[in-house]
């Protein structure tokens, strides 16, 4: 039953954000989102839920560490509370944010709609301000040093 209810809602998806061919996204797990891959999985271990990956992109050589302590900041200031993390893919070294999405009687369509947009958001942060900055800006960000963001 729960493998179904996981096709419905990715079905469900589909057609909230206009693609015509839902088999396709339940056949190969993956979507774009605002230029970012995005993957949905199930898993038999984990029938009550659904996975959704989005990959932010490739950290530069020589800013992983720093970025891993970034990352590890997000995920217990921010991220904790979603029952999302932040990591990164081992195979490519890109940025990854995954997240656990209980498939509850309320999750349809329209509630992963607006979360893959809210994470969206989120990777544009990521890409923008860690991922491709400048390297003063990175150096300020990774320094503790946020009076150059602007809200």
């Amino acid at each position: 039953m729960s493998l179904e209810r996981y096709a419905d809602v990715v079905r469900d998806v589909c057609q909230v954000v206009g693609l015509p061919d839902a088999d396709y996204v339940l056949k190969t797990h993956t979507l774009e989102v605002e230029g970012f891959d995005v993957r949905l999985d199930h898993f038999e271990n984990d029938p009550d839920a659904m996975y959704v990956n989005f990959h932010y992109g490739a950290v530069t050589a020589g800013r992983t560490l720093i970025v891993f302590r970034l990352m590890l900041e997000a995920n217990l200031l921010i991220y904790a509370q979603d029952q999302a993390q932040l990591g990164l893919d081992a195979d490519t070294g890109g940025v990854i944010l995954i997240m656990r999405l209980p498939l509850t009687d309320d999750v349809d369509g329209s509630t992963v709609a607006d979360l893959l947009t809210h994470y969206a958001e989120h990777g544009r942060y990521w890409k923008r301000n860690i991922i491709e900055s400048t390297d003063e800006m990175f150096d300020g960000i990774a320094a503790g040093e946020y009076h150059w963001l602007r809200a």
